[in-house]
């Protein structure tokens, strides 16, 4: 029997006015990182809480050799907008 891939789902977190914004993703035992959802509480929008969740993904991307698939909407957005992320996305 083969043995599954080993996938960890998580989340980037930041708090502020306690209210939590965060980015969840996963990680395999293949090397990747998957950006799947950010979420940040109506009452905190614009202030460059998804940014900051996405440019944490990146870096630990970075730190960790990851390559990284984009499927979060936001995440995808920013990716665009900064381009000392792409060379780390990929596509699976």
């Amino acid at each position: 029997m083969n043995n599954p891939t080993q996938v960890t789902r998580s989340r980037f977190e930041l708090a502020q006015d306690n209210k939590t914004s965060y980015l969840e993703f996963e990680t395999d035992g293949q090397g990747w990182l998957t950006l799947w959802h950010t979420e940040v509480p109506k009452e905190l929008r614009g202030r460059g809480l998804a940014q900051e969740l996405v440019t944490t993904a990146f870096q630990y991307a970075k730190d960790n050799n990851l390559k990284v698939d984009v499927i979060c909407p936001v995440a995808h957005h920013i990716v665009q907008t900064h381009p000392e992320f792409q060379p780390l996305v990929h596509s699976r």
